[in-house]
């Protein structure tokens, strides 16, 4: 059976997980031929996502059968970017010191699973007083909300817009999928 890479749109309100008891998960997006890959197919050849977005964050999500990629993928430190609208403006005096202290690698506060931990720097970008592409090596737990936070602000929308050199179509509707080529990626 031939590998499967697909890429998707993540709508709000979906988790990342097989099941959930909460909340609808991706796999109900897909068809049923493809929803039979995430719990029938043999060990390794599972379609599963690559990394996670939680149930309020929207964009590209990854997912695939083939497990050494996705291991390639995560083992590689690919660069995640996002679109993040802030709850509070930043002045373009606040926007220079949220760029220098992302860029030195701050200390993230803990939240409900993860303790306090160390971030590897980011790259912030401002768009608007509200709204920030951020860049990211890692993929800690709610790593970008709480950048924003050790900051001192909050994220009100954040959506994941790339994955290394993979950007999400603009065309893709939200919970849409398409397939990529592995051979996008240089790993």
């Amino acid at each position: 059976m031939a590998e499967i890479y697909l890429m998707m749109n993540k709508p709000k309100g979906y988790v990342c997980s097989a099941a959930s008891d909460s909340h609808k998960t991706v796999y109900e997006l897909l068809p049923p031929e493809l929803q039979n890959l995430v719990k029938n197919a043999r060990r390794g050849h599972r379609l599963h996502t690559i990394g996670r977005l939680d149930a309020d964050t929207t964009g590209l999500l990854l997912l695939t059968t083939d497990g050494k990629f996705s291991h390639k993928i995560a083992a590689a430190g690919m660069t995640k970017t996002y679109l993040a609208t802030l709850k509070n403006p930043v002045t373009q005096e606040l926007q220079a010191q949220y760029k220098t202290r992302a860029a030195q690698g701050l200390i993230l506060p803990p939240e409900k699973k993860a303790p306090e931990q160390q971030a590897a720097p980011a790259q912030i970008k401002f768009i608007s007083q509200n709204t920030a592409q951020i860049t990211v090596t890692e993929g800690k737990f709610h790593e970008v909300r709480r950048i924003f936070k050790a900051l001192g602000n909050e994220v009100a929308e954040l959506e994941r817009i790339a994955i290394g050199p993979l950007k999400l179509p603009k065309d893709l509707p939200y919970g849409a999928y398409k397939t990529f080529s592995k051979d996008f990626f240089d790993i």
